[in-house]
Order: structure tokens, then sequence, then C-alpha cells
């Protein structure tokens, strides 16, 4: 028997940095302004452009200098972190009110499975409830996205902004997705996109057309040519799982030795292997982190565990291994170990990270 489609929600805020900036300096509705820099002469490049200035041709990831050569009175807002976090924390609260089944994307967009609630409500009532209690009592607009899977309830989000709410069901995706431009196709990138326009590839539609496989493939690889096509017809992936995107608490390896072990150099040998597994995946989550502990259990099966924190989050090679090593030897007796570990904890994403601005961080800005 074949199981009905889910619905799947993909809620994206407009223009959110921005958003966030009018809410807290209202003047700035009716002005054309961006979010990114404080200071004209650096190296500053946009975060977001409120939708004034894009209408300008100004946009996220130019240079504040870029920027206001093509409107010089253009208004530059400095990015508020806390503020921010505040309002994307309001934005994710409001949102498990609907379903508990909610994924965060970045800090302004959200997959939710609706599909029990839909039971109930109509999908286009539950989108506009939640359209209009963000905008009127929080000032957040946003667009809705409603498809039987993530992937295109996240196409289907992107075609109307801002305040739009867009339905894709399987069947409508020949007519709203097929004639979109091939850089509107989610998750390829700003480098791939061109090189297919070159070759002839110009809509999504093109894309999915037999006689186009080969010319694709000289540019990507099976899997990724076959991820893309189960994309575009609808056939991906209809499962929100809130815990996919969780930062671990910590990242650790450790290994037991086939005999006990005294000699300090080989001893050392082994730790640095599993510093390096964990770093590996230190970078593979893409997290930072403040601490650094090793675990060391003696011949007579006496374990202890040891940590050392530095003051600020990193990702630096060199500074963690040689916390790591500052541990060991500040602990090891001389004894034979039996089984030794090292991890990481303390963590955050590293794109949720900012350096304290200070004349040291300014330095490296202006160089």
């Amino acid at each position: 028997m074949k199981s009905a489609a889910k619905v799947i929600f993909h809620i994206d805020l407009n223009a959110f940095f921005a958003s966030v900036a009018s809410i807290n300096e209202p003047y700035l509705k009716n002005k054309v302004f961006v979010v990114g820099g404080t200071n004209l002469t650096t190296r500053g490049v946009i975060t977001t452009a409120s939708y004034k200035a894009r209408r300008k041709g100004i946009k996220s990831g130019m240079s504040i200098v870029e920027a206001t050569k093509i409107y010089p009175k253009l208004l530059v807002v400095p990015t508020d972190y806390s503020e921010n976090k505040k309002y994307s924390d309001i934005f994710f609260n409001v949102l498990k009110e609907y379903s508990d089944l909610v994924l965060k994307g970045s800090i302004d967009e959200a997959y939710v499975d609706m599909t029990e609630l839909s039971k109930k409500y109509h999908p286009l009532q539950i989108a506009k409830d939640i359209m209009n209690r963000l905008n009127k009592e929080y000032s957040l607009p946003v667009s809705i996205g409603i498809a039987p899977t993530l992937f295109l309830a996240k196409m289907a989000s992107d075609l109307k902004k801002p305040l739009g709410i867009t339905v894709v069901r399987k069947k409508d995706i020949v007519k709203k997705i097929l004639p979109l431009p091939i850089k509107d196709l989610f998750g390829l990138g700003i480098k791939t996109y061109p090189i297919l326009m070159n070759k002839g590839i110009n809509l999504i539609g093109d894309f999915i057309k037999e006689e186009n496989r080969e010319t694709i493939l000289s540019v990507m690889s099976i899997d990724s040519y076959n991820h893309f096509l189960e994309n575009i017809k609808g056939l991906s992936s209809d499962i929100v799982n809130p815990s996919k995107y969780d930062i671990p608490k910590s990242i650790s390896s450790e290994t037991t030795f086939n005999y006990d072990v005294g000699n300090v150099e080989a001893i050392m040998l082994e730790m640095k292997n599993l510093f390096d597994e964990s770093y590996n995946r230190l970078i593979k989550e893409k997290v930072i982190c403040k601490t650094v502990t090793i675990k060391i259990r003696y011949s007579d099966f006496q374990t202890i565990t040891r940590s050392k924190s530095i003051e600020d989050f990193t990702k630096d090679y060199h500074t963690l291994e040689t916390l790591m090593e500052e541990i060991f030897y500040d602990n090891y007796n001389d004894e034979e170990l039996r089984l030794v570990g090292v991890g990481f904890s303390n963590m955050i994403l590293e794109e949720d990270y900012r350096e304290d601005f200070n004349l040291f961080t300014y330095q490296k800005l202006i160089k």
C-alpha cells in the first residue's frame, strides 16, 4: 500500500539580519541599508542587504566598498549577534508550537513536518497563521514552501519573497521547478552552474533530459548527478530529523594496548594518532573548541581523565596538540599504561563563532 505524501514546510526568514536591524532601529524601514560592517575602510562584506538595497543591485557577499559605489548614500549597520540569536530563538519557538519535528537549517530557516497538523487544518491555513503571527507579533517576515520533500519545500520557499507561500506537489514539478534557471537549483555550487550554462544546460529542465546526461557527467560525479535527479523528481528525503545537525557534546578517540606499554615515546606516538583522529572529526563536524582532555589507564586499571581549557575557541592544530602534550606530561607518572585517549569538548559551531572586536582583530582586518 502506497503511503500518503508528507506535508513538509520550509520556512525562511526574509532578509533576517536586516529585519532584526529594522526592529531595533525603526527608522531603517524606509532606508536603503545593509548589514555586515562598521567601517567603510575595512574589507567588510555584506551579510544581508535590505530589499530596498537589493533593488539597487546590492546583494549579500558584495564588499561594502563596492556597494557604496553603487549607492553612495547606503547605510551600513553592524551585525548584532545577540539580537539575531534572540529573534532566531523566537522564530524556532513559534514553529515548535505547531510541530515537534522542526529541523534547524540555519539561524534563519527551518524545515517542519506538518503532516499531523494537516490532518486537522489545511496546510495553507497553517502557513498563513505562522506567517501572520511572525510578521504581526514580531515583525519577522517569512516565506514558506510546502511540498512532500525537504528539497522541494526549500525550492518552493524561494519562489515568492518576501511574504510568499508556495505549494509544490509532485504534479507541479514540470510547471514550477523545471522552467527555473539552473542557478536556482538548490545545492548546486556557484562554480558549477556557470560551467553547466556554458555547456547549454540553462534550465533545471535541461538538467533532467537524458540527452544531456554525458555533458553533465563531464562536470560532476555520477553520485552527484543522481542525487540532483532524485531531488528534482521529488524522490528525495521527506524525513525531518530535529537532531540531524546537533553539535556533539564531545569528540574523542581512545585505544587499549595489546600489552602494557611503558615507553613514553611509543605512548606519545599513539596519543598523537588519537589526537589526529579526534581532530579530523572536529573539522568534519565544523566545530571549534576550548577544551582538550586526555584519558590514561594504568596497568592496575586506575583510570584518570584530565582536561585543560583555553580562553577562546579554536581549531588550530598546533594549539590543540600542544595543549594535549602539556596535559599528558603534567599527569603521566612513568608507569606502564593499558589505555590512552584524547578528546575535545566545550564546542560550538564554527559558523556561530565571532571574535571579540578589539585592537588586535582590528589590525588583522585592515591588513
